[in-house]
């Protein structure tokens, strides 16, 4: 069992950053795929960015590459993600999810994973 719990949302300007943290407990986190989605409303929840659980497989959605990276720190149960040049459509709640499956690639669809933190919003003002 993996506890998840995102921190570092918030309200930014367009063209601001912000960096999401999710610290992983419960369980041996270098064994998890890891993924940040987001959902905004009246939208389905999207895969964002997403890490193999060695780090050497690694996915961003077209909107977000070249803004966002993520990052994760085995030592600290940790996965971060930076974004950077923040958009209006970036406004959604952002959640933290573990894959337990240990897949050579980077995991994208949500049904993969089955741990998840409570998420948290970010804003993004035009």
């Amino acid at each position: 069992q993996v506890e998840l719990v995102e921190s570092g949302g918030g309200l930014v300007q367009a063209g601001g950053s912000l960096r999401l943290s999710c610290a992983a407990s419960g369980a041996t986190f270098s064994d998890y795929g890891m993924g940040w989605f987001r959902q905004a409303p009246g939208k389905e929840r999207e895969c964002v960015v997403a890490i193999s659980w060695s780090g050497d497989s690694t996915y961003y959605a077209d909107s977000v590459k070249g803004r966002f990276t993520i990052s994760r720190d085995n030592a600290k149960n940790t996965v971060d993600l930076q974004m950077n040049r923040l958009k209006a459509e970036d406004t959604a709640v952002y959640y933290c999810a573990a894959d337990s499956a240990r897949t050579i690639l980077a995991v994208t669809t949500s049904d993969s994973y089955a741990y998840w933190g409570q998420g948290t919003q970010v804003t993004v003002s035009s």
